[in-house]
């Protein structure tokens, strides 16, 4: 069985910060301060809610925490600026208050991923790749914040060709990254599982996850709760945890070094034996 090592390095972010990727998985525990999110909307809208939540991800084995604002379901209504931030900001705050655990704001718009640092966020994750607003890319170069770029189908024509396209996209994104000047190891990048990709899509991804490492960054993916995962297992279940770290495993398996995830415990532990194999079969002990 061929042993593939994810590309691993240390991963830059804000505030002196930084991450060792590859010889664990990573885990990012996804945190909806929305009242419409695909899977737990609503159900984080209050601080204190949304704040316990992630100190609990913490605890069951999160490093990082995903904050959002504006829900990037299919068909979600878009909220402005102002509202995504009266949203996420006062969760931030309270919980650079209370824990030292990495932060990540997920978002599109450079004016609250500048403020969302400032108050003490580590990672900017962008799901339209820095392309919808560039000036996110300045952002992260000025504050050291760590760049998640992430691929996108919507708002434009894709190429026929579902891996074509991923480099296509990702290659331009990373052009806007090194014009801003955002440093190199500053960067992962997300094939943006969902996102105008139909199942079949999906899944194809999936397979053939190894061929993004050719673009030579740290990878980070997100399958958990997705409309493909509850498609694959022929039922619909709005939380199919066990279907999705079932997935988490094969990205692992095909070199993602961060895994986006709603459940952290259940991935925690299916992570941990792709890690266990891993060094088995390198001649590592475990």
């Amino acid at each position: 069985m061929d042993v593939i090592t994810p590309r691993g390095g240390i991963w830059k972010l804000a505030h002196g910060r930084s991450l060792e990727l590859g010889a664990t998985a990573t885990i990012m525990g996804i945190l909806n301060a929305t009242p419409d999110s695909f899977s737990d909307g609503g159900r984080y809208a209050s601080v204190e809610a949304a704040v316990a939540e992630s100190l609990r991800m913490v605890g069951e084995g999160a490093a990082i925490i995903d904050i959002g604002g504006e829900s990037t379901r299919p068909g979600a209504t878009p909220v402005d600026a102002a509202e995504e931030q009266r949203r996420i900001m006062p969760v931030i705050e309270e919980l650079v208050r209370r824990s030292d655990c990495l932060i990540s704001v997920d978002t599109y718009r450079s004016e609250t991923a500048r403020m969302a640092v400032e108050a003490g966020a580590h990672i900017v994750n962008d799901v339209f790749g820095a392309q919808k607003d560039p000036a996110i890319a300045r952002v992260a170069a000025e504050t050291g914040a760590g760049l998640c770029l992430m691929h996108t189908g919507r708002e434009r024509e894709k190429l026929p060709d579902l891996l074509e396209d991923q480099f296509h996209f990702l290659r331009r994104s990373l052009e806007i990254a090194a014009e801003a000047g955002v440093a190199r190891g500053a960067i992962v990048l997300d094939p943006g599982f969902g996102f105008e990709k139909n199942g079949p899509e999906n899944l194809i991804l999936l397979a053939r996850l190894t061929e993004m490492m050719a673009l030579d960054f740290p990878l980070l993916v997100g399958t958990s709760r997705k409309r493909f995962v509850r498609g694959a297992i022929g039922r619909e279940d709005p939380e199919p945890d066990i279907a999705s770290a079932a997935t988490s495993v094969l990205l692992r398996e095909r070199g993602a070094d961060i895994i986006r995830v709603h459940n952290v415990a259940a991935n925690r532990d299916a992570l941990a034996i792709a890690d266990a194999m891993r060094r088995a079969l390198m001649g590592e002990r475990w």
